[in-house]
């Protein structure tokens, strides 16, 4: 796996990351991704078909989890079927309404109040609303800002776009809720064209992505932020506490992020 060969872009030093099935699903730098470089192979990418990631990990003695240490799952070649998204967030939105045990605690109003003014009715897909800057141009911005995390490193896969490579590389970062990575492709592929959103950067657990359409009302931002909740209960269940909490923090944010416990 050499994308130097259609990249004429120079890369820094490195080597395909494996999947558990010991075969190579991705190219990955030795070091720190240098500045600008993800910029330059974004706007690269039509013609080169590497799509650039940014790669934070979860290092322990083993190496940097998942890249280093197998624990990518591609699915079999034709496993993926097309996912209607709508079913998909759907029945996401069903299965992070049903607080588990960590919950408990919490009487039914208190649970009630945490999707408010949803409750457990699934509210549907966001309107779709006009892009609000270049989908690239917010990517490439997103990018600079992420750089400045500590030591992120650099990754390419062979892909249409983010949201195909994460089913490319069989990220498994968000398996502890039951979600298939060809689900989660598809949403992300939902997103590219109604929110003009790109995958930007990849961890064990977290994704990261730009947004070509801002949100900038509160309505809007309850609805967005319920396909969020759906897709990713625990920016909302660890994280804000409340639907409309969470909702007002993607109010003129360009980038969105994501974590699964």
């Amino acid at each position: 796996m050499d994308p130097q060969a259609d990249i004429s872009i120079q890369l820094p030093p490195g080597k395909p990351a494996l999947s558990g099935a010991g075969e190579p699903v991705m190219w990955i730098s030795d070091g720190t991704a240098p500045d600008g470089l993800w910029q330059e192979l974004r706007a690269a990418h039509a013609d080169s078909g590497w799509w650039p990631l940014l790669l934070t990990s979860m290092s322990d003695e083993d190496g940097d989890r998942p890249w280093e240490t197998g624990e990518l799952s591609p699915p079999a070649p034709g496993a993926a079927a097309d996912h209607d998204v709508e079913a998909v967030l759907a029945k996401a939105w069903s299965g992070s309404t049903e607080v588990d045990e960590e919950y408990d605690h919490l009487v039914p109003e208190q649970r009630l109040a945490v999707t408010a003014p949803h409750g457990l009715t699934w509210p549907g897909l966001a309107p779709e609303a006009p892009l609000t800057a270049d989908p690239g141009e917010c990517a490439d911005r997103s990018a600079a800002w992420l750089a400045q995390r500590p030591d992120p490193r650099l990754g390419l896969v062979r892909a249409a776009s983010g949201a195909e490579a994460l089913s490319v590389i069989g990220w498994q970062g968000a398996v502890n809720h039951g979600l298939d990575v060809t689900a989660i492709s598809a949403v992300l592929a939902d997103w590219e064209r109604r929110f003009g959103t790109r995958l930007v950067m990849a961890g064990f657990d977290t994704l990261v992505l730009s947004t070509a359409c801002v949100v900038t009302d509160r309505e809007r931002a309850m609805r967005v932020a319920a396909e969020h909740f759906a897709l990713c209960p625990d920016n909302v269940w660890q994280g804000t506490g409340s639907l409309e909490s969470y909702a007002e923090s993607l109010i003129g944010d360009e980038t969105w992020s994501f974590w699964w416990d």
